[in-house]
């Protein structure tokens, strides 16, 4: 994994746990009901009477985006990165001409299945 994998790895993660809690901040539509009766004083708010649900939604917004980039991000590079699918086989055969043994050679390759032994009839 290189420099630029792990950064939007945790530019993804810190963006998907703050997206969670602005949601969980935001009050649902329903609550403006309630100041429309008078029973809010949120008005006197710093962001005004909307204003605070308008910036939240707009954070959150730019918070999906920055997700939604680095997501892509993320599988463009895993993808580059990664080589041509190869069989298990093929894997194998290589190892085991690679430390010099042939490939037919049954003392060559270890495996867990043991051996059948030769009768001598």
């Amino acid at each position: 994994m290189n420099f630029a994998t792990s950064i939007f790895t945790v530019i993804n993660l810190i963006s998907a746990v703050a997206i969670v809690v602005l949601v969980l901040l935001q009050q649902g539509k329903g609550a403006d009901m309630g100041a429309a009766f008078g029973g809010g004083g949120s008005s006197q708010s710093v962001f005004g009477s909307r204003g605070s649900a308008t910036f939240l939604s707009q954070v959150t917004g730019g918070l999906a985006a920055v997700f939604f980039i680095t997501s892509l991000s993320l599988a463009y590079i895993y993808t580059k990165e990664s080589t041509v699918s190869r069989s298990v086989m093929a894997e194998q055969n290589e190892s085991a001409e690679s430390s010099g043994a042939g490939v037919n050679d049954p003392d060559a390759v270890s495996t867990d299945i043991p051996k059948i032994p030769e009768s001598g009839n």
